[in-house]
């Protein structure tokens, strides 16, 4: 991936590690970062079918999971319906801009992203596996977009938030991008030992205290948790629901995986915090207005939740 992305390691990381773990990844940042090509380089390195969905305000559900249409037998005359598969139906689908489009386009990914499979035309129809949804989203134009609902955001495993590069990586940047040489991507797996890495990552040992620091961490968020803070009872409307204690883990298991491990440890689990919780704590209008961020909050979570001393390893 480094031959062609230059700079942001992390949130490299993060994807890779949302795909091991078998979990969707929403990319946040400003136009011009490379948002789409680190997808488009994923998929490639990874020999994965790949499709591209451009959002926006007039995208229809059927423009996304297909519709049927009308054919007709020239031989015998008789007409009958096929239904023609929509882009969904690939292993790695990018969901480009995807706060452009209403809200009942968006809830067509949401079976697809949950349950692995789409209804159309009567039927319930396998995708292919792997299935991953990388989408896009803009921070800074709000002009004409849909903010995703809860619901949605909840789907996605990690929250990526990728930054401007640093001044040596973006003199890097210009050299690579300004020349007529432009490097191949090698596929290094392909779709059945992609499939076969996610089930390695889920064998990776997860200790009961492992698990009990990962509920503590979400419970701590919850406004009307005894465990809360006073930073979040104060500045959360809303905490993170047990969905997110499975992305800690899941997203603790690819960490550990990838870098060479058999079992989780604190760091971890903290390494997967941010982006596994800063969608899912909502701050208060009051908090918004005081300029607190799900950044914050979640430093503070961190800081007053003790990780176990001992036990993690298996």
């Amino acid at each position: 991936m480094q031959k062609r992305i230059v700079g942001q390691e992390a949130p490299l990381d993060e994807i890779l590690m949302a795909l091991a773990a078998g979990g969707h990844a929403l990319l946040v940042g400003v136009p011009g970062l490379a948002k789409t090509l680190m997808i488009r380089s994923i998929a490639e390195a990874l020999a994965l079918e790949f499709r591209r969905i451009q959002f926006t305000p007039d995208l229809v559900p059927s423009d996304i999971t297909g519709s049927e249409i009308l054919e007709e037998d020239s031989a015998t005359g008789a007409r009958s319906f096929r239904f023609v598969r929509g882009p969904i139906f690939a292993n790695i689908v990018l969901a480009d801009e995807i706060n452009r489009a209403p809200p009942r386009t968006q809830a067509a990914l949401l079976e697809a992203m949950q349950e692995h499979r789409v209804t159309a035309a009567g039927e319930s129809l396998r995708l292919p596996k792997p299935f991953f949804v990388l989408a896009t989203q803009n921070p800074i134009e709000q002009e004409g977009t849909y903010p995703l609902p809860e619901a949605q955001l909840d789907r996605f495993l990690f929250d990526v938030r990728v930054g401007y590069p640093s001044a040596d990586d973006e003199v890097s940047i210009l050299r690579a991008t300004t020349g007529t040489r432009q490097d191949a991507l090698s596929p290094v797996l392909g779709a059945d030992e992609a499939v076969a890495l996610q089930r390695a990552v889920r064998d990776v040992a997860a200790s009961e205290p492992a698990l009990r620091f990962a509920a503590s961490l979400v419970r701590a968020t919850r406004p009307d948790d005894a465990s809360a803070t006073a930073l979040v009872k104060r500045a959360v409307r809303w905490g993170a629901g047990p969905r997110a204690g499975q992305a800690l883990i899941l997203g603790g298991k690819a960490h550990a995986f990838l870098a060479g491990r058999a079992a989780v440890s604190p760091d971890d689990i903290v390494r997967v915090a941010l982006p596994v919780l800063r969608h899912r704590v909502l701050a208060s209008f009051a908090a918004e207005a005081e300029g607190i961020t799900p950044e914050e909050l979640i430093a503070d979570v961190l800081a007053r939740v003790a990780p176990p001393r001992s036990g993690l390893a298996i």
